[in-house]
């Protein structure tokens, strides 16, 4: 399995990790390393609901979990586990449940679930001092996973584009998206998926951006399953992050761009900052909610100055 998607193009470049990760392992107790060296050689990790999560790795170092958008698999990160790979990390990502390789059960698509998942490829691997970078909807998974199960394996979180605190306009949150908007994209869905995908290629990324990193990026959504996009865009519509938020006690890195459409800055990732103690918030000029590839080489080397600097 290794050796063929060694051999596929860039979009397999972060799925080649054995060799690490057993060295790795063979520092560990034998109980720990014969259970990463399994996890490893299947590339699959069990939930605890019994959910297979499909996971991978580049590079080997200080560890780097990277935690999706909705809908994106994770080849989407290829080109940050390429360059912090070359830079001493060693680089994780894996599917959420219903998304690329992992399986697709009936129930789950909800923080409590999602933060667990976070919890079971975390302890499988026996990652320490770690390193979470997280996109869009998975902003509040990190987060509901430090409430949820502490912040002792985790060294700091970067939030890129997050959709944290709270998206719905509510008596409370005056500024917020009306209900029947997000009702509105689901029925969209529905009927059709890959029009609504391509309708919204070009927002997210900037003029400058190449046609063919516009449709690499979207064949990868359009991977993706209706009925799981519609799910997750229902937890993501519904969680309030606000009050867990001010409970984070682990330095954080908030970076958005001031031209996101998709998770606007005054809604989200201001906000979010402002409620984490002690964040820092990075905003981006003219850069949209795809920020990973149209601003990578300074979005890299933020995140490699605030590893380095916390």
């Amino acid at each position: 399995m290794q050796r063929r998607e060694l051999m596929s193009t860039l979009v397999a470049a972060g799925a080649g990790g054995l060799l690490s990760t057993r060295s790795t392992a063979a520092a560990l107790s034998p109980r720990t390393a014969a259970s990463i060296t399994k996890a490893v050689d299947t590339h699959f990790i069990q939930a605890h609901d019994g959910t297979r999560l499909y996971w991978t790795e580049w590079g080997a170092g200080r560890p780097i979990l990277f935690l999706n958008s909705a809908g994106m698999p994770t080849q989407m990160w290829d080109y940050q586990m390429a360059a912090f790979a070359d830079q001493g990390h060693r680089c994780i990502a894996f599917d959420r449940r219903g998304h690329g390789r992992s399986d697709r059960p009936l129930n789950g698509y909800e923080y409590d679930t999602f933060a667990d998942d976070v919890a079971s490829v975390i302890t499988a691997l026996d990652l320490q001092e770690l390193t979470v970078v997280a996109h869009s909807m998975g902003g509040g998974e990190i987060v509901r996973y430090l409430t949820r199960h502490g912040s002792a394996r985790v060294a700091r979180i970067v939030l890129l584009s997050p959709t944290t605190p709270f998206l719905p306009k509510t008596a409370d949150n005056p500024n917020g998206v009306p209900q029947a908007a997000f009702e509105a994209l689901r029925a969209s869905w529905r009927k059709d998926y890959p029009k609504w995908v391509a309708d919204n290629t070009a927002p997210f990324f900037v003029a400058e951006t190449s046609t063919s990193m516009m449709q690499w990026v979207a064949g990868l959504l359009m991977q993706g399953s209706v009925p799981i996009a519609i799910a997750c865009n229902k937890a993501v519509a519904n969680t309030d992050f606000r009050a867990e938020l001010t409970k984070l006690s682990v330095p954080a890195l908030v970076i958005h761009g001031d031209r996101d459409v998709s998770a606007p800055l005054a809604l989200t990732g201001k906000p979010t900052a402002e409620l984490i103690p002690g964040c820092r918030l990075k905003v981006y000029a003219g850069a949209p909610h795809g920020l990973m590839y149209t601003h990578m080489e300074v979005l890299n080397g933020d995140i490699l100055q605030f590893i380095r600097d916390t």
